[in-house]
């Protein structure tokens, strides 16, 4: 046993963790709380995304990689190297081998940055992967015969769609909108009609609760507070479904122009592969409510959730 096989999934709001024999050991928040008076890293992961939106000055709490790349790369290395430490323990005789998933259609330098923060966080070898090959592995699809398979990757910030065959991508679009511009447009929503601010958590919180990319049969209500931007006093409101429903439908929009821009350009043997099989769709994004429906009323192709549609990418990396 020298060293261990470590898959990194390095996402714009979660980091997942999988080890070879073990599976998914770390799933945490890609969050960095940094103390800007001696600039040292004061909290990582769920500690650190508790305090978004409610430090002192002296505390700067940051998302270091930003669209599914990195965005800091100093608070990334350092981010990755407690992760690791955290797995691997201190006393490392045998570095790890990681392999970490990247984007469709980054640049050489951002795909530099990846593997280097890797390495400089203490791996003994790096090695990329695309995030919708990492995850259709992940989600079990037969991506070594000559078929067709297409799976969508909805992440916090970026979305993918890919169609595989014989382990490569065939055809693939990316569209840097995800889980993160959804609780954007989530905010804005609510500033516009209610006069309300609130936060990227309460936000988050309320696509969880009653968030559908499709209108529901039975509407869901949920009460939200936050600051009134009139009176500048907390005050809470009532939100129906419908209403996120309504707010959302722009950034799923361009979700789906991606997977339609991949259908059309999708050579016709595989698209009729696709039609027989559908479509897989992985992500945090795919466990909004009636996400599978939307993309299936718009693009006549049947779409099913991965089982378990977060972790994919992770388990599909080891």
């Amino acid at each position: 046993m020298f060293g261990r096989d470590i898959g990194i999934d390095l996402g714009t709001v979660n980091v997942l963790v999988w080890v070879k024999g073990k599976g998914i050991v770390l799933q945490e928040p890609s969050v960095v709380a940094i103390s800007i008076n001696d600039n040292k890293i004061v909290a990582v992961g769920e500690e650190a995304r508790a305090m978004l939106g409610r430090t002192p000055e002296s505390i700067e709490v940051a998302r270091p990689v930003k669209d599914g790349v990195i965005a800091d790369y100093q608070v990334t290395e350092a981010m990755l190297r407690y992760f690791i430490q955290r797995i691997c323990g201190r006393l490392r005789i045998f570095r790890p081998r990681i392999m970490i998933s990247v984007p469709v259609g980054v640049t050489s330098v951002e795909s530099r940055a990846v593997h280097d923060a890797a390495i400089q966080a203490g791996g003994r070898e790096a090695y990329l992967i695309p995030e919708p090959l990492a995850a259709a592995l992940g989600a079990n699809m037969p991506i070594g015969t000559p078929t067709g398979n297409m799976v969508v990757d909805i992440g916090g910030g970026t979305s993918e769609a890919a169609v595989i065959s014989m382990n490569d991508i065939v055809v693939a679009s990316s569209v840097r909108v995800g889980g993160i511009k959804i609780d954007e447009a989530i905010i804005s929503y609510i500033r516009k009609k209610y006069n309300l601010l609130i936060g990227e958590q309460t936000a988050e919180e309320i696509k969880i609760a009653i968030g559908s990319a499709l209108p529901l049969e039975e509407e869901l209500k949920m009460e939200v507070r936050g600051r009134d931007q009139v009176a500048g006093l907390p005050k809470t409101i009532t939100i129906t479904s419908g209403e996120v429903t309504e707010a959302i439908a722009e950034p799923l929009g361009q979700i789906v122009g991606v997977v339609r821009n991949v259908l059309e350009k999708t050579p016709p043997e595989l698209a009729a592969d696709i039609i027989d099989r559908g479509m897989m769709l992985t992500g945090g994004g795919a466990l909004l409510r009636n996400i599978d429906r939307l993309l299936t009323k718009v693009t006549g192709v049947p779409c099913y959730v991965a089982e378990n549609a977060i972790a994919c990418t992770a388990i599909g990396a080891g």
